[in-house]
């Protein structure tokens, strides 16, 4: 017997309990932005991933504040029309979790989490010197859902790899490497270390 749930009949909060414990695992972007005085934010977020390869577009869900004033990272991205992605992996897991306090405006949370910041090659934000892959990005898009969220995508004009992550000729990322964390429900992360193959079908 199954159990249903009529999701118009559901408050908000109701509503992310069960998406969020369902839609699992979710890869962790720590979104790295600088605001129009060149004050360095990062923050993480699990509503991420990629949407496209041709143009390479990848899409965050950033969420306001209460009275639906926007975070930094949607300031920052609103004013300066950039953001840079960068992948969680298990080593800098504990940093990731930093950042996500609640600092007040202006705290540099890299500094807080003693990582490192290097700045970008093509656009304004920095990118992360312990993470393992980083994505240089300018705003494609931004959807407004309702008050509360945005969904913002944005196009990939610069990727940087730490040294053994990926295969400069074929370009094969190595997902050992990457060792790269997810969310699940409430507060439980999982890691990508138990993996297998499946061959597409050809029929």
């Amino acid at each position: 017997m199954a159990i249903s749930f009529d999701f118009k009949e559901l408050s908000e909060r109701e509503r992310y309990k069960l998406m969020i414990g369902t839609i699992i695992p979710r890869p962790i972007a720590l979104v790295t932005t600088v605001d129009e005085h060149g004050r360095i934010n990062a923050a993480p977020f699990s509503f991420f991933n990629c949407l496209s390869a041709d143009p390479p577009i990848l899409a965050i869900g950033v969420e306001n504040h209460p009275d639906m004033s926007f975070k930094d990272t949607g300031h920052n991205i609103r004013m300066t029309e950039v953001f840079t992605v960068n992948i969680v992996s298990f080593a800098i897991a504990e940093a990731m979790h930093v950042c996500g306090a609640k600092y007040p405006r202006g705290v540099d949370e890299l500094r807080e989490a003693g990582l490192t910041a290097i700045s970008g090659e093509k656009v304004a934000s920095p990118y992360i010197a312990e993470a393992p892959a980083a994505f240089e990005c300018r705003r494609h898009v931004t959807l407004e859902l309702g008050r509360s969220r945005q969904i913002v995508m944005g196009e990939i004009v610069y990727a940087h790899y730490r040294d053994g992550v990926v295969d400069p000729e074929r370009l094969h990322v190595d997902p050992a490497a990457i060792d790269a964390i997810a969310r699940l429900g409430g507060d439980t992360c999982a890691t990508i270390r138990d993996r297998f193959e499946m061959l597409t079908p050809k029929l």
